[in-house]
């Protein structure tokens, strides 16, 4: 039921986000750091413009959530010489991703907070 709350559009990523997606797999294969396994899978996925389910946006937005802090790590944004977390913050879409996944993350909230007030109100 909650993926009726979005739009097709709303659920396919910005081109944007693709393109970070597969800068953060060159960066990885040239380099050998950054991300793991399901980051990988992840950055193969948005690469591709993969609609995202409402259970991957749970996903995606609690990954920037954990991981928004390495932002302040030697090579962030240094495509010569990138740290780990700059390539795996690229792998999850980047700045774009996190900017495009934060607002459906919110909305998905309110909806849920509303369904779990409504259904402690019949439970009474």
């Amino acid at each position: 039921m909650l993926e009726l709350l979005f739009s097709d559009d709303e659920l396919t990523l910005p081109a944007a986000v693709a393109a970070n997606a597969a800068r953060g797999l060159a960066l990885r294969a040239r380099f050998g750091r950054g991300g793991t396994a399901v980051g990988v899978a992840r950055a193969q996925a948005l690469a591709a413009r993969k609609p995202v389910s409402v259970a991957d946006v749970r996903v995606i937005a609690a990954w920037f959530a954990r991981f928004g802090a390495m932002r302040r790590g030697r090579g962030w944004g240094d495509d010569a010489d990138p740290s780990a977390g700059w390539v795996a913050w690229l792998l999850w879409g980047g700045d774009e991703g996190r900017a495009w996944i934060t607002p459906l993350r919110e909305t998905l909230r309110v909806v849920e907070g509303a369904e779990r007030a409504r259904a402690a109100r019949a439970g009474r």
